[in-house]
């Protein structure tokens, strides 16, 4: 069989720093935050805090890649004479990022394509990014990295909460999240991803600190006894998310081999609005 030139690409909900994305040596599509006058490229000509700094004044629209970003960079990977390319992406059920590519891939026969639904965001999207790359720089072949991605997207757990539920009412992202009367009861929904990769209240709590206990209490009951990977990540809310971090570390009922921190990148950042705290985690 001709060896085979493996591309990995991403976008850029991933929420990986510039750093890991060149070490693994991802590709990144940038998603696109809209103002009025404006169009940026998400991480690439916006940060979170431009976008948490206008809020809840200014608050923007997101969009996908374009198909011709998409192509123009098949065109750049085909350029390079990669073979094969693995394209991982936030949740086809919060984003058309996934069907967009993946409408592209099909189209394009210079490189074998698989584009991959990761049913999460954020970190949890990362984890499956660095567990690719990390399998193509150590040689396995298209296919192994394919079962790889595939098993351990099964195994990542997301939880996370929101202060207002407003951003993502108003982004059509609510999915299953019952939102009204609790805002007047000061009541937290937990957060989470289910199979259709959509959100949906996990449970609920009464008050802004107890919601934040709760992603502990959570990661005690799935996570105890076990080694895991985790990663924190907030929307501009980094006093409480390292509050929980620190917590989660003093936990002697788990080993923690990696974990990650990190802020939500603009679009995230949108979707969910300024005080996200969220985990993302999976047995090793």
């Amino acid at each position: 069989m001709p060896s085979e030139k493996i591309a990995l690409i991403t976008d850029s909900t991933c929420d990986l720093p510039g750093e890991i994305l060149n070490k693994l040596n991802a590709w990144m599509l940038p998603l696109k935050i809209i103002y009025r006058d404006r169009i940026f490229n998400d991480r690439i000509d916006i940060q979170p805090e431009d976008v948490y700094g206008k809020m809840p004044t200014e608050v923007p629209t997101t969009s996908m890649p374009t198909p011709e970003e998409v192509r123009t960079l098949l065109e750049k990977l085909s350029s390079e004479n990669f073979t094969h390319a693995i394209s991982i992406h936030i949740s086809s059920g919060l984003s058309g990022t996934y069907e967009t590519i993946k409408t592209v891939a099909r189209q394009f026969n210079k490189i074998k394509v698989e584009v991959i639904d990761s049913r999460a965001l954020s970190l949890a999207l990362g984890f499956l990014v660095q567990e690719a790359g990390k399998c193509i720089q150590s040689g396995l072949n298209f296919d192994s990295v394919i079962t790889r991605i595939n098993e351990l997207q099964k195994k990542v757990k997301v939880f996370f909460v929101v202060k207002t539920l407003e951003y993502l009412k108003k982004g059509g992202r609510i999915g299953y999240v019952e939102g009204t009367l609790g805002q007047i009861l000061d009541i937290k929904p937990i957060i989470s991803i289910n199979e259709e990769g959509k959100y949906f209240s996990w449970s609920k709590v009464r008050g802004r600190k107890k919601s934040i206990n709760k992603l502990l209490e959570i990661l005690k009951e799935k996570a105890s006894g076990k080694m895991i990977n985790i990663a924190v990540a907030h929307a501009d809310a980094e006093e409480e998310a390292r509050y929980l971090l620190e917590k989660i570390k003093g936990v002697n009922e788990f080993q923690i081999k990696n974990f990650m921190f990190t802020q939500l990148g603009p679009v995230m950042g949108v979707h969910c609005g300024p005080g996200l705290i969220g985990v993302a985690f999976y047995e090793e």
